[in-house]
């Protein structure tokens, strides 16, 4: 983990949100507005939940390699999990296909539970129906009680770190958009920080005593960030210099380049 200077959706859908679907919590210790929601069903310990959805042409490319993808789908989850300093237990599968097809239906599952049986998380349900490919996972976990990692508890003169380089994923999907050029010999690498990532489990564990707050900076380090600045009242500096980027990469990564790292 290096020390550096990040979060973000769209503000068009916190809007959304916010107006529409925002209500008091009664029984949950936390609801929207974090990376998961919080509630407790014995002394003991709480629950983490959280939920995405990818969908085709929005958060993969068509034709995406169903192994990597089922493998992403359930990653992007346990992120969220580590983020606030949880152990993932259980999560559920809905899914809208065009077809029914074995051929990417079996290296989707394969890639899937590979990561599940890694962190020996169970599938506990689920829906199907026929749609354009949409993917949308429900992942749980447990906590200690008053363990979790919020957002809103970053306190004045607490040091901003994140937890691997950062920027090799933006810089393939700029690559694949055809905006920067990847240097020979790096392009599998890069694919592989986009297409699999590593949710950082057991760090988010080993944080819960360390930690103030923490976060999931898929969105970005700027933007994600300021997430947490909000939440806590707080302001940050970020260094771009110290921003740990891909060692292959550290001599393209300048100017607009690394400042697009914070960003995305």
């Amino acid at each position: 983990m290096q020390l550096s200077g990040r979060i973000t959706k769209s503000v068009t859908e916190f809007e959304l949100i916010e107006k529409y679907f925002r209500r008091p919590k009664r029984k949950a210790l936390l609801g929207g507005g974090d990376d998961c929601a919080l509630v407790r069903f014995s002394p003991t310990q709480e629950v983490a939940i959280t939920t995405d959805m990818l969908v085709e042409g929005r958060h993969f490319f068509a034709g995406a390699d169903p192994y990597r993808l089922g493998w992403k789908c359930l990653a992007v989850n346990l992120s969220y999990l580590a983020a606030m300093g949880a152990t993932p237990r259980y999560f559920t599968l809905s899914f809208a296909l065009p077809k029914a097809d074995a051929a990417w239906l079996a290296p989707f599952s394969r890639g899937l539970f590979a990561l599940a049986d890694q962190h020996e998380i169970e599938i506990i349900g689920g829906d199907t129906t026929a749609g354009p490919l949409t993917i949308s996972i429900t992942a749980m976990g447990e906590v200690p009680p008053n363990k979790a990692l919020k957002r809103s508890g970053a306190k004045v003169g607490d040091e901003v770190w994140v937890s691997h380089e950062i920027g090799g994923a933006a810089l393939n999907l700029y690559a694949c958009w055809g905006k920067t050029p990847i240097p020979e010999g790096h392009a599998e690498a890069l694919m592989l920080r986009m297409e699999m990532p590593e949710p950082r489990i057991a760090l988010g564990e080993f944080l819960r005593d360390v930690a103030h707050a923490a976060i999931d900076i898929s969105d970005g380090l700027s933007g994600d960030l300021s997430h947490i600045l909000r939440a806590s009242d707080v302001g940050a500096d970020i260094h771009l210099n110290a921003i740990p980027v891909p060692h292959a990469l550290h001599e393209k990564l300048r100017g607009d380049e690394r400042e697009m790292a914070v960003k995305l």
